[in-house]
Parts: structure tokens; C-alpha cells; sequence
């Protein structure tokens, strides 16, 4: 099959655009350029004038099966991804059963050859049924196809217990993936502990509850030499230890998500479910830090951190709700709207923190846009405005606070493996 997406605009990587099309063929990039001839083509796609570019990847969702389908399920979670214009996510493993041997993250990757319509990638847990303090085997499910390693949702409360695994990891040349948080210091805060907080009446969480854990595995990372990912960055203390970390030569990557970067808490208008995450939307010093830390590399990707939740659940206060907000379907389109249309990134920088750099940290043969490359691809309409619609989202879930906003670079196709799997005004 010989695909052509024309009308295109590419990204070449000083910050203009210019004037091109894509040919695909096996599922590959077989040509960059123009003056193709349409009738050399079984299928063509119009980009009608838009961005064509690299798909995305997403390094950090929750697609909830098994155990939470009524959340979402693997299916609806890869079609929001394709809506979003991801064609690689890699999914957290606090699910029911917890895929922490070798047959069961099997049953997982079944279910995603059978349903994702976009590339899945599972993680295995650190230890077994996250909350225990016994390591899982990493050798084996290295084997079974785990992605990485991570008790996301959960972090790991004791340093001997990180300490093994991070020598487990290293020794298995897997990453050690942390979801930073000292339960200790939690003291029942449902967000971030600040000013609005106590407007709101509610219990703070510190800043110190992440940066600490951090700190501490920092130096547990140097001690073994394992490649430490930090997940959901979202203090300036944190932004300060890690870049502390890699001038130190630590070996430590991390992610930011995009609520994070836009949002704080004095964005807050009420106690109100869809505004609660994990970790919280913090101070607007800590916003600012988190975007410097972007900028100058201490913070390494975006990541969106989906986290679906059924609609009563999230719909009553902070005290009562889960954490945690839906992203997939429209963090590029935040992201593009809110910084690169105001001059704060570029569009390079941002397709290398959503696609090109993700895929380089975890060694993943996509996110480039090149001849021979996946045809792992997505058109953007950044001309155009469009309202974020829950009703229109394929996910099951619909709990953000974004609903409503404006945004420009709505999905119009997203291809995986030359194959559309997503297009604007489709069921």
C-alpha cells in the first residue's frame, strides 16, 4: 500500500515551516519532499495546509485494564491517545491484578494486540502488588516485554527497599521509573499546601512530600548507577536537586505534565473534584521553575500523566475524590496554544519534548521524522481554534478542568504504522 499525506507543513528544525508531503509505503517513511504524483498513490490524505510531524509519545498514562474498566479500558484509552495525536503510550501498571510476574503483564499485552490502536507499551511494578516490599523479577519481566519499572501511584517508602531495586534495574540495563512521594509526610493533604489551600479550608500537601523522596533517590541512583526517571515534576525544589543531579553526572531523566506547566493553585475556583491531581497543582514560583527547568534541560519531556476516573467519582470535594486529571486528547494542542503561539518555546522544542526526546530516554524506535523511520504520524491544524468538548472525547472519562478552553492544533489525523487510526470527524 502507498500512502501520500500532502499539503503538509513540516517542521524543519529552524523554527520554520515549510511546504511538504510524506510518502509511506509498508508502513514506513519512504519519502520526504514534493512534486509527488497523486496517481502513483492508493491512498492520499489532505493535510489542507497544517502541521505534519512525528507522532507523539506519551511516557506516563493510566489506561485502568484490567481492573477499573469502567475508568477506561485499553481501547478507549489508545483512541483518546490517537485523538491527541500520540501514536506511542506507555501504560502504568497500579491496576487489578498488578502485572508483577510474567503472566500477567502476558494478559495485558494481549488485550493490547487485540484492542490499542495505537502503540502500547506496559510497565511492570518494582515490587510486588506495589505496596509490598518485595522486588518483583525484573529479569523476568524484562523477558515478558516489560517497558520499565515503576510503583506509580505509589512511592516506594523505604531506601533499602529502592536502593535493591535500583541495583536490579542497572544489572537488567532497565529504567527505574518513580512516582516520588514520602507517605510520611502526607499528613492527609489533598493539595498543595499554600495560601489557597487555607482560603479553601482543605489539608496541604508539602512540597517537601516529593522533593524529599527525590533527594533521596538521587543519591541512591549515584550509589548504583541506575538510570532514575523522575514522573510528574512539579516543585521548584525538585527542579533544583535534579539539575543539582545532572551537573553532578547522576544518571536521572524527568518528566513534567502539562497541568503543571499552565496551571497553579490559585487557578483553584472552588473544592471541586476535577481540580484535584497527584501531585497537586502547586504555587505559581514553583510553575515558573518547572518551565526554566524545561528550557534548560534539567526537566527532559512532557509527559500527560492520564489518569481516567468514573464521573461520580470525581464529580464531589477534595476530601472525597481520587487524584488525578485526563490529558491525552489535548496536551499538545495546551502546550501549542499556550507557549509556542505566546512565544515562550518553539515548536521545535516542543516536538522534541513530546516525541523526539521521550523515545530517546527509553531507547523506543519511534517519535523521528525521517525516511525509513515508523510512519508513526500526526497532522495538526495550528491555524485553527477549537473549543476542548468533553462530549467529543474518546476516552471514558471526562474529569479536567479544561473543558471549555480555546485551544489552536486540534488532531485532524493521526497514522500508526501508515495506517490512520485517527481522523477529524470520524465515530
Amino acid at each position: 500500500m502507498k500512502t501520500l499525506i500532502k499539503n503538509g507543513k513540516l517542521n524543519t528544525f529552524g523554527n520554520e515551516l515549510t511546504d511538504g508531503a510524506i510518502w509511506i509505503e509498508e508502513g514506513l517513511i519512504k519519502a520526504i519532499g514534493t512534486g509527488f504524483d497523486e496517481a502513483d498513490f492508493e491512498e492520499v490524505y489532505d493535510a489542507k495546509g497544517q502541521l505534519i510531524t512525528q507522532g507523539l509519545v506519551d511516557v506516563h498514562v493510566h489506561l485502568r485494564e484490567p481492573g477499573f474498566t469502567y475508568k477506561e479500558t485499553i481501547k478507549s484509552g489508545s483512541e483518546a491517545a490517537a485523538r491527541g495525536g500520540f501514536t506511542t503510550v506507555c501504560a502504568m501498571p497500579n491496576l487489578n491484578p498488578v502485572p508483577d510476574t510474567p503472566e500477567k503483564l502476558t494478559a495485558i499485552y494481549d488485550i493490547i494486540k487485540k484492542d490499542a490502536i495505537v502503540n502500547v507499551l506496559q510497565y511492570a511494578p518494582i515490587t510486588e502488588d506495589l505496596r509490598s516490599e518485595v522486588l518483583t523479577d525484573m529479569q523476568a519481566l524484562k523477558a515478558a516485554g516489560a517497558f520499565a519499572f515503576t510503583n506509580d501511584g505509589v512511592g516506594v517508602q523505604t531506601a533499602g527497599t529502592m536502593y535493591l531495586a535500583m541495583k536490579e534495574a542497572a544489572a537488567n540495563d532497565m529504567a527505574l521509573v518513580a512516582h516520588t512521594e514520602d507517605e510520611s509526610l502526607l499528613f492527609g493533604g489533598v493539595m498543595h499546601a499554600g495560601k489557597r489551600a487555607e482560603e479553601l479550608g482543605l489539608p496541604g500537601i508539602l512540597s517537601a512530600t516529593e522533593s524529599s523522596q527525590i533527594a533521596r533517590d538521587l543519591l541512591l541512583a549515584e550509589a548504583t548507577g541506575c538510570h532514575y526517571h523522575v514522573c510528574h515534576v512539579s516543585t521548584k525544589e525538585s527542579v533544583r536537586v535534579i539539575r543539582d543531579a545532572k551537573q553532578a553526572g547522576i544518571k536521572v531523566t524527568a518528566e513534567v505534565s502539562p497541568h503543571h506547566l499552565i496551571l497553579a493553585d490559585q487557578d483553584i475556583p472552588e473544592d471541586f473534584g476535577y481540580w484535584k491531581m497527584n501531585p497537586p497543582l502547586r504555587g505559581i514560583d514553583d510553575r515558573e521553575a518547572l518551565i526554566e527547568g524545561l528550557l534548560d534541560g534539567t526537566i527532559d519531556c512532557i509527559a500527560t500523566d492520564h489518569a481516567p476516573h468514573g464521573f461520580d467519582e470525581k464529580n464531589q470535594s477534595f476530601l472525597k475524590a481520587p487524584f488525578g486529571i485526563v490529558g491525552s486528547e489535548y496536551a499538545f494542542q495546551l502546550i501549542y496554544t499556550h507557549f509556542v503561539k505566546t512565544g515562550r518555546f518553539t515548536l521545535e522544542q516542543v516536538i522534541d519534548w513530546m516525541a523526539i526526546k521521550p523515545s530517546a530516554i527509553f531507547g523506543l524506535k519511534t517519535g523521528r521524522l525521517a525516511v525509513g523511520q515508523p510512519a508513526d504520524l500526526a497532522v495538526f491544524a495550528i491555524d485553527e481554534e477549537y473549543t476542548i468538548d468533553d462530549k467529543e472525547f474518546k476516552s471514558q472519562a471526562v474529569n479536567t478542568p479544561f473543558v471549555g478552553w480555546k485551544n489552536y492544533g486540534d488532531t485532524l489525523y493521526t497514522f500508526v504504522n501508515g495506517k490512520v487510526v485517527w481522523q477529524k470527524g470520524s465515530k
